[in-house]
């Protein structure tokens, strides 16, 4: 067997990437008290096979846990080697600010996992037509693994610009494609806005309600540049000290009796995730063609029919008047 060193290296370097991003994520992740990163899609690959469980819910609620609306518009039914386009769309109110990562203000990013049927995929450049391109624009499309293609990412991206994102998508040909039949196809969209409440390790985001983790009195708030602790004296004397990252707002004052799992805090979140799902037919020309003959001849039978009967009634008119 011969050695292919061009392959292996290509190889190589390929893992050598993959580790590098992930190291450097990581360490952004540990440099900003890892808030920022949440929004980012290549969380979910590098921690999930598949972005669709068995249950059928997208992974990326796991994190982003508020719910939102997306939508997906795709044609109903496009023949094979065909572009086509599927708009998402990733709504929410322009006007909302979410908390960054060091507790101050900013807009939204927005993203979205499409998850194409086997033998769909990611349309050539060649292949766009033109007014697809323009609406298309500089979205940078990635796939979710090597072994599937047809399961794309986008974001994370600013929602002010990408409140719908296109993705230019080519139709399979079953004629060159055993593994593709003409028929009813299923496709999975996942779309988010704004940050998350939870990272991957678990950890809460500074994107959530703070809750007393015990029940009693507020003796006191600290606050500071990393944040507040608030110390909870509870009935049977122990001290409980609350850590809060910077960003929600206190809803709590010194003095104050709180229950066990009572909100400390505001509810900062304006984001949320929402998934879709919808169906498209692969359609054979043949049997189109087949369908536009029959209706044809259907017409023509039509017509021919009334002509008979116009015939008819004028025969018997004749012969009335006779």
């Amino acid at each position: 067997m011969e050695f292919n060193f061009l392959s292996v290296f290509n190889k190589l370097l390929k893992v050598i990437a993959s580790s590098a991003l992930v190291a450097i994520a990581t360490l952004s992740l540990v440099l900003t008290n890892a808030q920022s990163a949440a929004a980012y899609p290549f969380w979910a690959q590098e921690n999930y096979e598949t972005p669709r469980e068995a249950t059928g819910r997208i992974v990326c609620a796991n994190c982003h846990l508020g719910q939102k609306k997306t939508e997906i518009e795709v044609p109903q039914a496009v023949l094979p080697d065909t572009v086509f386009k599927a708009v998402v769309k990733v709504p929410y109110d322009l006007d909302a600010q979410q908390v960054l990562g060091d507790g101050s203000k900013g807009g939204l990013n927005v993203g979205a996992v499409l998850m194409l049927p086997d033998g769909f995929q990611l349309a050539p450049e060649e292949r766009i037509p033109e007014e697809i391109k323009e609406e298309v624009g500089s979205t940078y499309f990635m796939p979710y693994s090597d072994e599937h293609p047809n399961w794309l990412l986008v974001g994370p991206v600013p929602g002010e610009q990408y409140q719908e994102i296109v993705f230019p998508v080519l139709s399979p040909d079953p004629a060159t494609n055993n593994n593709v039949s003409f028929g009813k196809y299923q496709i999975h969209i996942g779309g988010n806005r704004g940050r998350g409440q939870l990272y991957p390790t678990g950890q809460a985001t500074n994107n959530v309600v703070y809750t007393a983790s015990k029940g009693g009195v507020i003796t006191d708030v600290v606050k500071g540049d990393s944040g507040t602790e608030i110390t909870i004296k509870t009935a049977d004397g122990e001290t409980v000290t609350e850590s809060l990252q910077p960003g929600p707002e206190l809803i709590v004052a010194k003095g104050d009796t709180v229950e066990t799992g009572a909100a400390l805090t505001n509810d900062p979140n304006v984001g949320g995730f929402g998934q879709h799902d919808t169906e498209i037919v692969l359609q054979s020309p043949g049997r189109i063609k087949g369908l536009l003959a029959f209706l044809g001849a259907a017409a023509v039978t039509q017509i021919m029919l009334v002509l008979k009967k116009k015939q008819v009634e004028t025969v018997q008119a004749a012969n009335v008047t006779f």
